[in-house]
């Protein structure tokens, strides 16, 4: 099956590619290296020091618009399209909880209010009661709000899709 010739001829060819690629790996490194060939230190840093004049004013982020404006502008039939996210885990009928709480009045509400439903630690140091800012930062990114909440859903991005959803789930309750 295997003679020594053949041994040789596999070993010689191990041998050869580790030779090439040590080779490339020292030609590679000379040729990026600064200094041509030197190791990198404080006296060979890479890359080039642009100056800029330091005007002394800090740049202001340009903010959108409140919470309080966005409310107030919220459509409630985009909100009922958005809330189709939320309705594989979250039912819209009071006492009638799934995977997660019942979203029924839930704006205004005490925050472990669902009849029911085992809320996580997590969840419950969030806040007392679900205000529309509350609700929007949770929905923001749950995860981030509450770490440690079993509720997996990544967030709503958008600031107007969270407050379509909170006027959406709003307009249902009395």
């Amino acid at each position: 099956m295997f003679d020594t010739m053949t041994f040789t001829k596999i070993l010689g060819a191990v041998c050869g590619s580790l030779l090439v690629l040590l080779l490339g790996k020292w030609g590679a490194e000379s040729l990026y290296a600064v200094g041509g060939g030197h190791s990198y230190g404080e006296e060979h840093a890479a890359g080039y020091l642009i100056e800029v004049e330091d005007t002394g004013e800090a740049e202001v982020e340009e903010e959108g618009p409140d919470f309080a404006e966005l409310m107030a502008a919220a459509d409630i039939g985009d909100g009922a399209k958005v809330f189709k996210k939320c309705s594989a885990c979250h039912s819209l009928v009071q006492g009638e909880n799934k995977i997660g709480p019942y979203l029924y009045g839930v704006v205004n509400r005490d925050i472990d209010a669902a009849v029911g439903f085992e809320y996580s630690e997590a969840l419950l140091q969030v806040g007392d009661v679900w205000t529309p800012e509350a609700l929007s930062a949770f929905l923001e990114n749950p995860r981030k709000a509450a770490p440690g909440t079993s509720m997996s859903f990544s967030g709503l991005k958008k600031a107007t899709d969270r407050a379509d959803v909170i006027a959406y789930l709003d307009s249902l309750d009395d």
